[in-house]
């Protein structure tokens, strides 16, 4: 029963993970297909950054560009809470023309920080294109020293070197930013060395001004090679001088199943598992130790699985075989238990599949290290 609980409750922790050492800024992933090439937005998101209960309302105006060949009309925008009030365009745009949706956040919600998402209902889209307006609310003004110095890399000040931004389909990029700041008296220029081939990185304005803050932006390009979670780096160049460490993307990139047909999907593969959790009970720290999840296909394709993710370095795949039509398979999984803490744990495990119905499989391996 306790582990019932725990499962369902979404905790699952043991082991040691990279990200506790430092602060991660969880981005807001944009797929920058999400609309087609007709109706094109000069941005999805826009970040008031740091701001204080005394401004006030906060106001942001997106515009939208009609590309195509026949007019479209821009018929609702839905506000994720009452907290914002939207305003568009009404009227048909016909090719060529521009109109806007224009949000204001009311800002009476305390020092929290805040992410409203504004759905917009274009004409001729099969669906509806996200917006967000996202912030941080504190109960007074802070300087740049106060926000960016705690992680930071010479004048070069930032919230976070660690960044994640969700969930990137196969034929896509997402596209995310994130504030950084000039904590120095003189203008800081900025380039990448050591850039990871899928990821572009840019700051504007670049030079940043002494004293000011700027944007950081992320695109990161999917590659067929690459599944699961991965994570991609670029080490900035201060005024011309390589920086000691780096600034890491994290992405988890999935098979990309729009494309298909309604046969493809009806003759794909579907993974049925035995139990989503292998419980070991009680685990003897330092006994090696295994987990067998047994798998069955019960679609028309074979199954296949990317790439395995676990949650902790201690528990590795050590085999993930194919599963043809009909037949069922056993998956293998090491745990080191000599690096897990004593008490009660659970490691999940996120399989990226060939499968439409389950494109990620979550298992979970549990136990109570004594």
């Amino acid at each position: 029963m306790f582990w019932t609980l725990l499962i369902a409750a979404g905790i699952a922790s043991c082991g040691s993970r990279s990200a506790d050492s430092a602060p991660v800024v969880e981005l807001v992933p944009v797929e920058e297909s999400q609309a087609p090439e007709t109706v094109v937005f000069d941005k999805t998101v826009h970040d008031f950054g740091d701001v204080s209960v005394t401004d006030g309302p906060l106001s942001c105006t997106f515009t939208v560009t009609n590309k195509g060949s026949e007019p479209i009309s821009v018929y609702e925008v839905v506000s994720s809470c009452g907290c914002t009030d939207v305003k568009w365009t009404k009227g048909a745009l016909n090719p060529g023309e521009s109109g806007t949706v224009s949000a204001t956040y009311k800002n009476q919600d305390g020092p929290l920080p805040f992410d409203k998402t504004l759905t917009v209902y274009i004409s001729g889209l099969k669906r509806p294109v996200v917006l967000r307006l996202r912030g941080v609310v504190h109960e007074k003004k802070k300087s740049l020293s106060e926000l960016y110095g705690v992680q930071k890399l010479g004048d070069f000040g930032l919230k976070a070197r660690q960044f994640k931004t969700g969930t990137l389909k196969q034929g896509l990029t997402v596209s995310e930013t994130a504030p950084v700041a000039n904590l120095g008296k003189k203008p800081l220029q900025v380039s990448w060395a050591d850039v990871s081939p899928q990821l572009t990185v840019s700051v504007e304005p670049n030079p940043i001004p002494a004293g000011s803050t700027a944007t950081l932006q992320f695109t990161i390009r999917a590659d067929s090679n690459l599944y699961g979670k991965t994570v991609y780096s670029a080490t900035p160049v201060l005024n011309g001088k390589k920086a000691p460490e780096a600034l890491e993307v994290s992405a988890f990139t999935q098979e990309n199943f729009n494309s298909w047909s309604a046969q493809k999907r009806d003759d794909a593969a579907l993974p049925v598992f035995d139990a989503s959790t292998v419980n070991l009970g009680i685990i003897q720290q330092g006994v090696p130790l295994e987990a067998v999840f047994s798998c069955a296909n019960k679609g028309k394709a074979t199954f296949h699985i990317y790439k395995a993710d676990t949650e902790s370095t201690a528990l590795k795949a050590v085999s993930t075989p194919d599963v043809a039509p009909g037949a069922k398979e056993k998956m293998l999984f090491r745990l080191d238990t000599s690096a897990l803490p004593k008490g009660e744990c659970v490691i999940m495990v996120s399989l990226t599949t060939n499968a439409p119905l389950r494109p990620v499989v979550n298992l979970f391996v549990a136990g109570e290290v004594r």
